[in-house]
């Protein structure tokens, strides 16, 4: 345990913050090659540099997966192609070959996503008309119309904006080659299908794509002008301090091109901006290979590291705790975003998952950091109090009706956006989940809410919620396992006792699922095949989070416990840290995986520490906010 802490402490950034390298799949190396491209902007060691990465990710039968061990992906597949091509590869070259003839046997470019045919008919190689529609004159809608802006979850909503802009200039830039070995009949790229009945959902949007390719051509001119000028003000307002849009790679890209496509040069400030940021996002793991992340992560790996150096003893008032408190709470975001169109009456108080996204704070990483500033004595414990009140009241005040939280905003729930044809591309809506609900359950918990009328609904929506299997499921982890690794502390930190029957069923799926060699594992495709929930190659992270709910429900002292704690400290490397490959973070269930560098470290140090320490919900360190002050932050909201 100790070596586990002093590299995590080494790892802290002198400015008090820490950030673990985020690695999701090729398909951001390969359209940032392609932005370059079609924007002139090239750079030869840049591109070489990716080119290294993305052929290093390249599976033995010619695929490309979206996570480490995983089946090929016909769209990573597609996109890595055309990038290589871009690079130099030749088409002729024993893993291009592979590759095309892969992707064929999958489908071909027929078959992949949406976002993959947009970034292919901009150099040409899918026609325009072939893809769904969706007009910028969407930005009109008011927010109590079906299909609003406002209705799509905020990453999507980001995304499809400037996306409109684009689909509405259909602009092309020639490749100077063709893709014809990508496909199943060039002579018929897209295979004709039969139509869904109008008798369902499939079939209602199915008419509603062909009434906008209507629309389309037969639109006002004024009227699309008008609309794209709206969105161009919609993206601008929305660039954050750093240039980027919403801290993520995707919007950030379509943004630039939307915006570049309406006659903003790229010295323009706005764009330039938006181009520099994206430098940002590049990691070089090692000399000449280049790896870009879709997102950074320092406000959610600087609580957990937090919160892991508390529960491994590491003092309160230690000056690298202090110097994450007072980092932390630089971080908090004090203006409305987006979330206020929902709650137009809450005062801000949260925090973002990235360095700047002041428009896009979320619930999770809020409460997190809550958990960890009532871990630490700052010596400014006014300032500490004035944040912490902020928070717990802009938290309560996004609960959604239901009881429970989503990431983002409250009651994002509508089933329409994931029904559009557009939309293929993974979670479009943000709705309430296990994970998020009980972390906020747990800092209600942790400030003396336990009893609060907040904190009951939130109690009994995961209840609810808990599946016949005794698990939860896991929206923003994998999965099971992470669900059921947040929930379970959060219900015991909130009064529930350990022989309480849902905390019961969830120790026996724990149990039932441990390994062989002592550890937890989970696939990611638990999200689409039943067989693989639970199972897996046992990983630190996963192993922690087991731990973590079992310590929670008071078998710190049963065999299971003592044989998953044994697997942590026998895979520990000699530098303190644990080796896992294997994704364990979730951006969209089946569709985008995250490898968060970090969890490999701050998990197990949490397990150990709380298991060592016998102290299963962190208990050490004075609360930030007396019961008494947070329960008046909390009522009415």
């Amino acid at each position: 345990m100790q070596r586990a802490a002093d590299h995590l402490l080494a790892r802290q950034h002198p400015d008090g913050w820490w950030k673990g390298d985020l690695e999701t799949n090729v398909t951001m190396d390969a359209e940032d090659l392609l932005l370059r491209q079609f924007l002139g902007i090239q750079d030869e060691r840049i591109t070489a540099a990716s080119a290294r990465w993305i052929r290093s990710q390249q599976r033995a039968d010619g695929a490309w997966p979206t996570f480490h061990g995983g089946p090929g992906d016909v769209s990573a597949t597609i996109e890595a192609y055309v990038a290589l091509r871009l690079a130099g590869d030749s088409p002729d070259e024993a893993h291009m070959a592979l590759a095309a003839k892969w992707s064929r046997g999958e489908g071909g470019v027929a078959a992949s996503r949406v976002f993959t045919r947009i970034w292919l008919a901009l150099f040409g190689w899918w026609r325009w008309e072939d893809l769904p529609e969706l007009p910028p004159e969407i930005i009109y809608l008011p927010k109590w119309m079906p299909l609003n802006i406002y209705s799509f979850g905020c990453w999507a909503r980001q995304t499809i904006v400037p996306l409109t802009v684009v689909g509405a200039h259909r602009p092309v830039r020639p490749a100077p080659f063709g893709i014809d070995e990508l496909h199943v009949d060039p002579a018929q790229p897209l295979p004709k299908r039969r139509r869904a009945s109008i008798r369902t959902w499939d079939g209602v949007f199915e008419r509603l794509d062909q009434a906008l390719h209507v629309y389309r051509r037969f639109s006002p001119r004024m009227v699309r002008r008008t609309a794209m000028n709206a969105c161009a003000r919609w993206i601008i307002e929305r660039q954050e301090a750093d240039g980027c849009w919403g801290g993520i790679q995707p919007p950030a890209v379509y943004s630039v091109i939307a915006l570049h496509l309406l006659g903003y040069e790229l010295d323009h400030p706005v764009v330039k901006a938006g181009l520099d940021s994206l430098d940002r996002f590049a990691v070089w793991p090692e000399e000449g290979v280049r790896m870009i992340e879709a997102c950074q992560s320092p406000v959610w790996d600087t609580c957990l590291a937090a919160i892991a150096l508390a529960d491994a003893g590491v003092p309160a008032d230690d000056p690298a705790l202090v110097k994450a408190a007072d980092w932390m709470l630089g971080e908090q975001i004090t203006r409305p975003g987006d979330w206020s169109v929902q709650r137009p009456g809450l005062a801000p108080g949260g925090w973002a998952f990235e360095f700047h996204n002041d428009i896009y704070p979320d619930i999770d990483d809020t409460a997190e950091v809550v958990l960890a500033l009532r871990r630490i004595q700052h010596p400014d414990r006014a300032r500490v109090d004035s944040a912490v009140e902020k928070a717990v009241r802009w938290n309560v005040g996004m609960q959604s009706r239901n009881g429970a939280w989503g990431a983002f905003d409250a009651d994002n729930t509508s089933p329409f956006p994931n029904r559009l044809p557009f939309c293929d591309f993974g979670e479009v809506i943000d709705p309430p989940s296990a994970d998020v609900t009980a972390h906020v359950v747990e800092m209600l918990a942790a400030l003396g809410l336990e009893r609060d009328d907040h904190t009951k609904r939130g109690i009994d929506w995961l209840l609810a919620e808990q599946e016949d299997n005794g698990a939860w499921f896991g929206r923003w982890g994998v999965n099971y396992i992470y669900g059921t690794g947040s929930a379970v502390p959060a219900l015991a930190a909130a009064g529930l006792p350990a022989d309480h029957p849902a905390i019961r069923r969830a120790v026996r799926w724990l149990e039932s699922v441990q390994n062989n060699d002592g550890g937890w594992g989970e696939d990611l495709r638990s999200y689409s095949d039943r067989e693989w929930v639970g199972r897996g190659v046992s990983t630190a992270s996963q192993t922690a989070w087991a731990l973590m709910a079992l310590l929670a429900a008071g078998e710190r002292d049963s065999d299971t416990v003592a044989r998953g704690v044994r697997w942590l400290t026998e895979t520990q490397l000699p530098d303190g840290s644990w080796d896992e490959p294997y994704f364990t973070g979730t951006g969209f269930p089946r569709d985008f995986s995250i490898n968060y560098h970090l969890y490999r470290m701050v998990f197990p140090l949490t397990a150990l520490g709380r298991y060592v320490r016998d102290e299963p919900f962190g208990t050490a360190g004075e609360p930030a906010v007396t019961a008494g002050s947070a329960a008046g932050t909390g009522k009415g909201a």
